[in-house]
């Protein structure tokens, strides 16, 4: 390489990137991105469609029934193409699905894609106000046990994290349908509205809180508030028990490390060494952490949606299973990954945020 070609020196002696170089990465490492996400994506999509292939569900009788004779029966099969080699049917599936067609659900008559544009908002509001709650509360309180093992404050969470992680979701919802539903009478029932609100407030978003607040419909806005509290604190409370036993685990490691003990002989306070050192290097396995756990609950809280009767993705999901509806949970296993694959893609960039390691990487 001549001199000309040879990258700038700073005067620290090291080579510095230049401008050019630096969009060659950038756009390498973009490319990378996309590839892999397509990749990943195309094997989500094979894994899907060939697991609903050979499960012993007959897609033919969930559409015409059990009482169709053979002629029915065979018309419908050619018509779904499942006559065809089964590399066919995945490409033809495929097609459909880069395309937005998910097939049209035997249950409920519309197109599946439909379906889970209504269902998944209720999931996309209940996970997303569990997780925040989960995480306002968790990290702090994990930080807290870790920064103080062996104290009070460490048993408390470890504690409280231990029968929130252990005990099963649905006998949490019973009984506090039971105790502050029946009992008390401080939260509403289950479902997402009383009775008396429905079609009240025009589906915009599909997320009843800000559609009722965008309109201005703030008795609408409060019942949902009411409905939506045990279910989310529920799920918070499950969240925030994961969250607070690594955020635990991660601290213990950072206090036991030599910066940390440079940091107080430098004269740092025992929680500015806390949250000043060694909280900002337990903030990237955090982000996995947190990131895990919201796909986790974006992905269908099944038996919490099942026990407050709310209409969202995990319930869709278990009743389509529950009535041969391939086409619908197809279409809803498909959604699921494809969340999985957004977070994922989402904590790699906040990892490059948190870690000024990964910036150059």
């Amino acid at each position: 390489m001549s001199s000309s070609e040879a990258a700038p020196v700073s005067r620290s002696g090291f080579r510095t990137e230049t401008s050019g170089a630096r969009l060659l990465r950038l756009g390498h490492q973009l490319g990378f991105f996309l590839l892999s996400l397509a990749v990943t994506f195309l094997g989500l999509t094979a894994v899907t469609f060939f697991i609903g292939r050979f499960i012993p569900v007959d897609p033919v009788l969930a559409v015409v029934g059990d009482h169709a004779n053979h002629d029915v029966y065979e018309k419908t099969r050619l018509a779904m193409g499942l006559d065809r080699p089964i590399i066919v049917q995945y490409v033809i599936y495929l097609k459909k699905v880069l395309a937005g067609d998910l097939g049209e659900s035997v249950m409920t008559s519309q197109p599946v894609l439909a379906d889970l544009l209504t269902f998944f908002p209720a999931t996309f509001e209940l996970a997303t106000l569990a997780t925040i709650f989960g995480v306002l509360i968790g990290v702090p309180a994990g930080v807290a046990a870790g920064a103080q093992k062996g104290r009070w404050p460490d048993h408390v969470v470890r504690v409280l994290g231990l029968f929130g992680y252990s005990t099963p979701v649905f006998w949490l919802g019973l009984v506090g349908l039971f105790v502050f539903y029946g009992k008390l009478g401080w939260v509403a029932g289950t479902g997402r509205l009383d009775v008396g609100y429905d079609d009240i407030v025009t589906t915009r978003t599909g997320v009843l809180l800000i559609d009722s607040a965008l309109q201005g419909e703030w008795d609408v806005f409060r019942n949902a508030v009411g409905h939506l509290i045990l279910p989310g604190a529920i799920l918070a409370y499950y969240s925030l028990a994961y969250i607070a036993r690594m955020a635990r685990s991660f601290m213990i490691d950072q206090l036991g490390q030599e910066y940390v003990t440079a940091a107080r002989v430098k004269g740092r306070s025992f929680w500015g060494a806390v949250w000043l050192h060694a909280f900002p290097n337990i903030m990237v396995p955090l982000i996995t952490v947190i990131g895990l756990s919201y796909a986790s609950l974006l992905e269908g809280a099944v038996l919490t949606e099942t026990v407050f009767a709310w209409p969202g993705l995990g319930r869709y999901i278990t009743q389509s299973l529950f009535n041969a509806d391939m086409n619908a949970v197809l279409g809803g296993t498909l959604v699921v990954g494809a969340v999985f694959i957004g977070i994922n893609a989402f904590c790699d960039f906040l990892y490059k945020i948190f870690d000024p390691r990964l910036r150059r990487a």
